[in-house]
């Protein structure tokens, strides 16, 4: 089973904060993720969760504060390649996208700015091992509007595989998937967490199950409220004021 390196930073989040035209979206977040942790970021709509992942994967600035990638400070950071990032609604896209299965995943392995790639062998094999991972090799040659929410799902996955990061970052990655697809989901992230080492930061909206899957829940409502084990946090959150209304969450036993 993989155990978490408390010893080892893969992301650090010093003191950041952050506005949209002068309206407080994070204040002073500081949280670090350790090698090997599988984290779930969960708070209200609106809690700044979806910005916090942009600020430490880059795409947003924050006002105040420092982000630090493998021990490097963002704005020198270059091993792009370690990180995987699943955004949200990754598969609300054109129905009539023409691609197959593979050409998404190998799409990840294009350098950007050309644009008539010749995918090489080594590309192909990536791919290949990439989709296996996710237990979909047998779609490759597919095509990706053919397959169902969860299955399209699971291709992004395999694209965020393909150049073998350290660490993967995922929006929201069930919504609108039915039931029988996220229990394939979240057994697809605990192999790739516990046998693969794999680093997980995922944002749900799905408290109930969110804890029986991860390691460590950070809380985000502007400010980082709470980042605790799944165990603390339902002790301490039997009862509780989340996703604006009350709800008592009981959870069965977990997976850690």
């Amino acid at each position: 089973m993989q155990k978490v390196d408390h010893t080892k930073n893969i992301i650090e989040v010093k003191n950041v904060s952050f506005a949209y035209e002068k309206v407080d979206v994070l204040k002073n977040i500081t949280l670090d993720i350790h090698k090997g942790d599988y984290v779930g970021i969960i708070g209200p709509n609106g809690a700044g969760k979806t910005t916090l992942f942009k600020v430490m994967l880059g795409l947003l600035k924050p006002r105040e504060g420092s982000v630090s990638l493998f021990g490097q400070d963002l704005a020198y950071f270059k091993d792009w390649h370690k990180i995987g990032y699943v955004p949200q609604k990754s598969t609300n896209f054109d129905s009539n996208f023409p691609a197959t299965v593979r050409d998404v995943v190998l799409m990840a392995r294009y350098v950007p700015g050309k644009i008539f790639q010749k995918a090489s062998k080594e590309d192909e094999l990536a791919a290949e091992k990439a989709l296996r991972q996710v237990n979909m090799i047998e779609y490759a040659d597919r095509m990706i509007s053919d397959l169902s929410g969860g299955q399209q799902q699971r291709i992004f996955i395999a694209r965020a595989l393909v150049n073998e990061p350290e660490i993967i970052f995922l929006d929201e990655p069930t919504s609108g998937i039915d039931k029988t697809s996220q229990d394939n989901f979240y057994k697809i992230l605990q192999n790739l967490n516990k046998e693969l080492g794999l680093t997980l930061v995922l944002i749900s909206h799905d408290i109930e199950r969110i804890t029986e899957e991860v390691m460590h829940i950070a809380c985000v409502d502007t400010t980082l409220t709470c980042h605790t084990s799944p165990t603390e946090y339902l002790k301490e959150s039997g009862y509780a004021e989340i996703m604006g209304q009350k709800v008592k969450i009981i959870t069965h036993h977990h997976h850690n």
